[in-house]
């Protein structure tokens, strides 16, 4: 959907052209008859173009650039001034100081003086000085407001130009050129368009057709600077939920680091009520290394016992007979060498 109707630019008379006498050939392409001296331009080629300039508009006013409207012509300085303020862009409609752009610092430095002085009206400077002294400040302030009263808040170059009659503009296009700044703009047919990202060929003349092309192009960058502050609100509620999130995160680490303080604190009281020879966690360690010691020596213990046995609880013979253990052999030493003794008293007789 375009967002002119042809109808309304042929109301507007956007499509009246220059004598042909004063025709650029370059215009050739968007020019569709001539008409009593007159050349016509091709509406159709004018609709679709202001579609593209109006896009473009809206998607640098979107990355958060600013757009500059120049339009210092009689019948344009009311129509940019307003547009300009709608949507709260910068504007020069009085005269365009050589070096606006290519010489931005000392154009600054103006600037500053402007604001210098209108500090000197608040606060009470005026008051101190001479009544002639007072006038001259007052015809300085005058003249800068006059020339830069639309850029007193411009703090870096723009993003890009809207200009109404490049032909009278011609300082402003350069400089565009010069630094590489896109520029949209209302070309007639006696303009050359080559320097123009942007072109939009109608009557720069015609105040209907300035005010119809003009409320376009603001239009989008109203809707560009709604998804630019969208955008930051977005970014912005992003960092507060992290920062939210860091925050939490660090009260819960330090909640963990005094509950951990805590309980080392309350097993050093509780190891400190022990009695002597064993504090806190020593004693443990101690009473395991001695129980560790006790079971060690069991077996070394139980080792010269075996030794000192004659044999062990029951062996078997080659017989196959069990054989009494080596304690009850040792427990009766006599009785043996009695039956020994008998044994081998009976075999001799």
């Amino acid at each position: 959907m375009a967002f002119l109707e042809i109808e309304d630019l042929l109301t507007a008379g956007a499509h009246f052209g220059h004598l042909t006498r004063r025709w650029n050939p370059y215009m050739r392409p968007y020019i569709f008859m001539e008409r009593n001296g007159i050349h016509i331009i091709d509406l159709k080629k004018t609709q679709i173009l202001v579609d593209e300039a109006r896009n473009a508009a809206e998607r640098i006013s979107a990355e958060g650039k600013r757009i500059l409207f120049v339009g210092t012509k009689k019948q344009a300085r009311d129509v940019v001034r307003n547009e300009a303020g709608r949507v709260g862009m910068n504007y020069v409609v009085e005269r365009w100081l050589g070096g606006m752009l290519t010489n931005f610092q000392t154009i600054r430095k103006s600037i500053k003086r402007l604001t210098t002085i209108e500090k000197m009206e608040s606060d009470g400077t005026y008051d101190q000085i001479t009544k002639k002294e007072r006038l001259m400040l007052s015809r300085e302030k005058e003249r800068l407001m006059r020339v830069l009263g639309g850029i007193v808040d411009m703090n870096r170059l723009p993003g890009a130009l809207y200009i109404v009659d490049i032909k009278k503009e011609h300082l402003a296009v350069k400089e565009a050129k010069t630094l590489g700044i896109p520029v949209i703009a209302i070309v007639d047919t006696n303009t050359d368009p080559r320097d123009i990202d942007f072109p939009v060929p109608a009557n720069d003349d015609s105040l209907k057709t300035i005010a119809l092309i003009t409320k376009v192009i603001a239009d989008g960058i109203a809707l560009g600077r709604e998804a630019s502050n969208a955008a930051l609100e977005g970014e912005q509620d992003a960092r507060e939920r992290i920062d939210k999130d860091a925050a939490a995160s660090a009260q819960g680490d330090d909640k963990n680091v005094r509950a951990r303080r805590r309980t080392r604190s309350r097993r050093g009281s509780e190891g400190g009520d022990q009695p002597e020879g064993g504090s806190g966690s020593d004693a443990p360690a101690g009473a395991a290394d001695a129980t560790a010691t006790q079971e060690a020596s069991a077996p070394a213990a139980a080792a010269p016992a075996a030794t000192e046995g004659s044999a062990p609880a029951a062996t078997a013979n080659n017989g196959g007979e069990s054989v009494q253990p080596a304690a009850n052999v040792s427990a009766q030493p006599t009785t043996e060498g009695a039956g020994g003794t008998s044994e081998g008293s009976g075999h001799n007789g």
